[in-house]
């Protein structure tokens, strides 16, 4: 068997312990093996990548048990390049967090954010719908830790209703595979692909039940319109850094629906017909006009890339919803884009509130205020989809898979006027914060302490971080991932392309899974 694909999962979860039981009172050596494990984890995902680009599909049976009675981990294109996504977007965020002095403020920063990244890459990788929900927890256990991370009474009570909201989806999440095995006698991907398409379509209708619970718990994670609410609060609340590599936890859910709803529900299935694009289209468009309308609106920089997150999702989602191989593969090219534009304004808020506090309100001028405003204005061009950055070839490809869609005008209008909507709301907020002169009469207040508290306001001084420029560093690593993003935007499509021909012809997967030969 091929011991790469376990590996992802393997390392942090051995980290994690090792740090906590071993290296507890030495902050410095937690950051090194920390730092360590993060750079292991991207040679690995660059490994599993390149084996995955040839188009074989790798199965890995834990304990030698064969599918669909084991556990199997299952490597393909679209995991191999969600698990590289996640390990690329690790090393700026951890490095950042030890450059800006965030691991200290609290306890276990690196254990928990190892546990982090085991669940995702864990999530990433699981061929069985019971151990998705598992890694669905692991995840959500070690992000309830670092939400709360440097305590506060804002940041604990946004911490229990990011809980409250992400237990009752796991409640559900439990609800639907019961009422899956209830029908079907299993939970493994490839062997429910089989079971589905062998039920008369006159008896689905329990299994419908458990299909329409499991979008509901994937949309949940991804922060679909109308069950977003929890994610403005918690993320902005979050430490930023925190809230930066939150950018893939929403993917996680984009993940989901992509590889259950191609695989074991697939758009040629009688119990699902339909039900994914008639659903989640409407959703998703209503997601992207909101969370452009709260970038205009909001008064908190830390909200206001919240909502960056809630459009960014929205469009993505968007294009999912089509449910086509040319839709999918801007899709995918569209999940790297909108994760490494979403962490870029987390980060750049960071470094503002550090100085000036998040209020989006003139103030006096703060230190480095030039750079930081280039890299703002970087960050919004790119979230906003202008050119020449990768936003804008992503939402031109969206909009090109969607132009013989049976909604396209609605489409086009709704991710047009939101794209303009966005570039607003970002403009005004940089114009307040960077540009605007001060003057104490006309001084706006900040939003009320749900927004923000005064611990979260730090007095302004010349140099916040006890690292600058390893803080700075770390943020122009997610630029010139963005930017290399553009520059190789022709081996990016043909790479997604022909991933999203792989999701939509499945028998691949189920034959490597099912009938694989030791």
């Amino acid at each position: 068997m091929n011991h790469w694909i376990v590996a992802p999962i393997v390392l942090p979860a051995i980290l994690a312990p090792f740090i906590i039981m071993v290296l507890r009172y030495h902050l410095d050596l937690q950051r090194i093996f920390s730092v360590a494990g993060v750079v292991g984890l991207l040679g690995i995902a660059l490994t599993i990548t390149a084996q995955a680009a040839g188009g074989e599909i790798y199965v890995y049976e834990l304990g030698d048990w064969p599918a669909p009675f084991g556990i199997v981990l299952v490597l393909d294109r679209l995991s191999a390049m969600m698990v590289l996504l996640t390990a690329l977007l690790a090393l700026p965020v951890v490095l950042y967090a030890i450059a800006s002095g965030w691991d200290e403020r609290g306890n276990h920063f690196h254990p928990l954010f190892q546990f982090q990244l085991m669940g995702v890459c864990g999530a990433f990788l699981t061929g069985d719908a019971f151990n998705l929900f598992v890694f669905f927890e692991v995840l959500l256990i070690a992000s309830y830790g670092l939400m709360t991370h440097g305590g506060g009474a804002v940041r604990l009570k946004a911490g229990v209703q990011y809980v409250t909201y992400n237990l009752l989806g796991s409640t559900l999440f439990l609800f639907a595979l019961g009422t899956i095995y209830s029908v079907t006698g299993t939970l493994n991907m490839a062997d429910l692909a089989v079971r589905v398409a062998e039920i008369p379509a006159e008896d689905t209708a329990l299994l419908r039940v458990g299909a329409v619970l499991l979008l509901l718990v994937f949309c949940i994670k991804a922060a679909v319109l109308p069950l977003h609410f929890w994610l403005p609060a918690s993320y902005a609340n979050a430490p930023l850094p925190v809230a930066a590599l939150f950018a893939i936890m929403t993917k996680v859910g984009a993940y989901s629906i992509l590889r259950v709803y191609t695989l074991a529900f697939g758009p040629d299935v009688a119990v699902t017909e339909g039900l994914v694009g008639d659903w989640l289209q409407p959703a998703a468009l209503f997601t992207l006009a909101i969370g452009s309308i709260g970038i205009l609106g909001t008064q908190h920089i830390a909200r206001m890339v919240a909502f960056c997150a809630i459009a960014s999702m929205g469009t993505l989602l968007v294009a999912i919803s089509l449910f086509t191989e040319t839709a999918t593969a801007a899709a995918l090219y569209y999940v790297y884009h909108s994760t490494l534009a979403t962490a870029l304004l987390f980060l750049v808020a960071d470094l503002v509130m550090e100085r000036r506090g998040g209020a989006i309100a003139p103030r006096p001028p703060m230190p480095q205020s030039g750079l930081i405003s280039a890299l703002f204005f970087v960050g919004a061009i790119a979230m906003a989809g202008m050119p020449p950055l990768s936003g804008f070839i992503g939402k031109l490809l969206v909009l090109d898979a969607s132009w013989y869609a049976p909604d396209a005008t609605a489409v086009w209008a709704v991710v047009l006027i939101g794209s303009f909507v966005t570039i607003v709301g970002l403009a005004r907020a940089g114009s307040l914060i960077f540009w605007k002169s001060y003057d104490a009469s006309t001084q706006i207040e900040p939003e009320p302490e749900t927004e923000a508290t005064k611990d979260d306001e730090p007095p302004h001084r010349p140099a916040p971080e006890p690292q600058p420029g390893l803080a700075f560093t770390s943020v122009f690593g997610v630029v010139l991932g963005l930017v290399l993003l553009t520059l190789f935007a022709g081996p990016s499509l043909d790479y997604t392309r022909k991933t999203a021909a792989q999701l939509f012809a499945p028998e691949q997967y189920i034959s490597a899974v099912l009938g694989r030969e030791d």
